[in-house]
C-alpha cells in the first residue's frame, strides 16, 4: 500500500510534466493555490486564499514516509513558538485511505492545519517527487524556500528561513 500511493503521485507529476501542464514549483515562483478538505471530517476545508498577509510552511506527508513522521512533531513546536508572529502551519496529508494519517494523529497529535489530498491533486501541482517535501511562502504568496526530505539537522535552516519570511 505504501508504493501506490507514492507511484500515484509519480504517476501524475510524469504525466503533467509529458503534456506541459505542470513545472516544478521552485523558489521565487508565486504559491499554488489549493484548497482541501480537512482531514477531520469536522473541520472546515483549508486554502490558502485564506491565510493572506501570513508565512505559511507547507508539507506533504503521508503515514508511510519515515522522515515525515519525524519531522511533524518538531514542525509543531516551531508552529507553537511563532504562531502569533504570522507563521501557518499546512502539512497536507497525501494517504490513501484517509484513516492511514487519522491513525498517526490519533497517537500524534498536532496543533497546526491538516488538509487531505487523498488523490494527490496538490501534489501533483506543486510537483511533488517524493516525501516529505515542504514549501515555505512568504506572507507575498512567493515561494521563498523548498526542501526535499528531512533531517533533524535540518530544523535550524528550516527556522531560520521562517523567521526571515516572518510578516513584519
Amino acid at each position: 500500500m505504501m508504493n501506490k500511493g507514492f507511484m500515484m503521485i509519480g504517476l501524475g507529476l510524469v504525466t503533467s510534466t509529458l503534456v506541459g501542464i505542470a513545472h516544478a514549483v521552485e523558489e521565487g515562483d508565486p504559491a499554488p493555490d489549493f484548497a482541501l478538505p480537512s482531514i477531520y471530517a469536522d473541520q472546515p476545508a483549508i486554502a490558502l486564499a485564506d491565510m493572506p498577509g501570513k508565512t505559511v510552511y507547507v508539507d506533504f506527508w503521508a503515514s508511510w514516509c519515515a522522515p515525515c513522521l519525524t519531522s511533524l512533531p518538531l514542525y509543531n513546536d516551531l508552529y507553537n513558538k511563532y504562531r502569533d508572529q504570522g507563521l501557518e502551519v499546512v502539512a497536507i496529508n497525501v494517504d490513501n485511505p484517509i484513516e492511514d494519517g487519522l491513525d498517526f494523529l490519533l497517537d500524534t497529535p498536532l496543533d497546526f492545519l491538516i488538509p487531505s489530498d487523498p488523490e494527490g491533486d496538490m501534489a501533483t501541482q506543486f510537483s511533488v517527487i517524493g516525501m516529505p517535501s515542504s514549501y515555505l511562502i512568504g506572507p507575498d504568496g512567493e515561494v521563498k524556500l523548498v526542501h526535499m526530505g528531512f533531517r533533524p539537522t535540518d530544523m535550524e535552516m528550516i527556522e531560520a528561513a521562517i523567521v526571515a519570511n516572518l510578516p513584519d
